[in-house]
């Protein structure tokens, strides 16, 4: 599933985690107050916490990944070989 075209496939909560996500990895610095507050609408200042530590963690995995060259060179194509 391409995450930035299906966004409507997922609740308002879900697509906020998604963009939570994608601010820790890709713009950290500029994530304000008023975003942290229409997180609260959907998430308890703990999951929002507990959010954040589990999608900091994950960025980390894949960057260490990276920097290891541990990283797969190519996905598997569904149906490939058959």
């Amino acid at each position: 599933m391409d995450l930035d075209k299906n966004l409507d496939a997922f609740s308002v909560a879900e697509q906020l985690a998604l963009e939570y996500a994608d601010r820790l990895a890709t713009d950290h610095h500029n994530m304000d107050d008023e975003f942290f507050q229409r997180l609260k609408q959907h998430y308890s200042d703990g999951q929002v916490l507990e959010l954040g530590l589990m999608i900091g963690q994950f960025i980390g995995f894949g960057r260490l990944l990276a920097v290891l060259d541990l990283e797969p060179k190519f996905c598997a194509v569904d149906g490939a070989g058959d």
